[in-house]
């Protein structure tokens, strides 16, 4: 049986890139990642491409300056979870022996829409009238985030030491957005967005940045790692007793990949995860099987999670610190994992890793606990 290999990646750093059009930030990923594979241009076969908000035709625009030409091109929209979307996409073709060189890649300009939270899809009578009332996300994260505060054996300072963690992760990576470390203190005391998360708990939202992946039927030049697992799946529509702790959506896309890779979730040594506000990274630990339900808050205060712990949550520094150019997250997750599998991930290595798991989430719609969440486990 055919499997994918993921030959070589790359990504720009994520922050603001003024003057720097998408598709020349794309291109910079996207050659980066072929000369870290070792394949030239003309050796892809087919090219997928997310991206959220950047319009028709992105990747065709972005090839077309590269000089390829003629091969299919997939453009790919499924809100934050595109790029791993376009990953899953991208090994179905491979396994079903269509393709045995492709490239994938996410780009997104943030800052071309001038800040503020990212408006939710209006498009239908229930949706519309949340939106008309004020509804973001970061309020739908409070509200779990007091829910969490009300149900569990947990304060604010838990939250807030989600973002230190990861800033502090953020501080060793050279493509993080946010590359300074904070205390506890600063974080409890930032500007308060949606009580009870201050600034320092929501990913930033004025963010540029690409990242590309070349993935084949073959290994690359460095150590192989190989994709195990690969799920995306649908939201379901929520009842009025539904819990809005239970990432249901998040823990079913898990499930289906542990099961597909043959991995038991105990045996994850690293995980990229969709931390786009802290009270996100505790849910999703319960979610992927990381901590027994109840238990997120005990594994974040035993430092499991850090860099030296049991399993190192977002050594990359998570959407908090690298930031969550929504095309290009997805893909950049998978990069990073590739790297940290391969030890080549500098200040940052997580020490003997061998199975990495990444996990993004997408779409706020009303009634539905997301639109899409995906789940990768990736192994040597």
């Amino acid at each position: 049986m055919n499997q994918m290999h993921m030959m070589g990646g790359a990504m720009t750093r994520f922050g603001k890139h003024p003057g720097v059009m998408a598709p020349e930030l794309a291109q910079q990923a996207i050659l980066a990642a072929l000369a870290d594979a070792g394949v030239a241009l003309q050796d892809i076969q087919a090219v997928y491409c997310a991206n959220v908000l950047g319009g028709m035709i992105l990747g065709q625009v972005i090839l077309r300056d590269l000089g390829l030409e003629g091969i299919p091109v997939y453009n790919i929209e499924n809100a934050c979870a595109s790029g791993a979307t376009a990953v899953h996409l991208a090994r179905h073709a491979l396994l079903a022996e269509q393709y045995d060189t492709v490239l994938v890649f996410g780009i997104e300009q943030l800052t071309q829409l001038g800040g503020g939270t990212i408006p939710m899809q209006r498009n239908d009578e229930k949706t519309d009238l949340f939106a008309r009332a004020g509804m973001v996300l970061p309020a739908v994260y409070a509200m779990r985030a007091t829910r969490f505060l009300h149900e569990r054996d947990a304060r604010p300072e838990d939250f807030a030491q989600v973002a230190v963690k990861n800033r502090y992760h953020g501080s060793l990576n050279p493509y993080a957005q946010q590359q300074d470390e904070v205390t506890l203190e600063q974080v409890l005391a930032s500007r308060m967005i949606a009580d009870p998360l201050t600034l320092l708990q929501c990913c930033p939202s004025q963010v540029d940045g690409a990242a590309a992946l070349v993935l084949g039927t073959r290994p690359g030049p460095h150590r192989d790692v190989r994709v195990l697992g690969s799920t995306v799946v649908s939201g379901l529509c929520e009842g009025a007793r539904d819990d809005i702790l239970d990432a249901e959506i998040t823990a079913r896309a898990a499930r289906l990949a542990y099961e597909q890779a043959g991995v038991d979730p105990r045996s994850v040594d690293v995980v990229e995860l969709h931390d786009a506000f802290t009270i996100a990274e505790l849910l999703y630990y319960e979610a992927l099987g990381l901590a027994a339900a109840g238990e997120a808050v005990g594994l974040l205060r035993a430092g499991a999670t850090r860099l030296g712990g049991r399993v190192p949550v977002n050594p990359s520094g998570g959407l908090l610190a690298k930031g969550h150019p929504l095309g290009a997250t997805g893909v950049a997750q998978m990069v990073e994992l590739m790297w940290q599998l391969q030890g080549r991930a500098g200040r940052r290595q997580v020490e003997g890793a061998r199975i990495g798991v990444a996990q993004c989430t997408g779409g706020g719609i009303a009634g539905v606990d997301h639109a899409a969440s995906s789940v990768h486990v990736l192994g040597v």
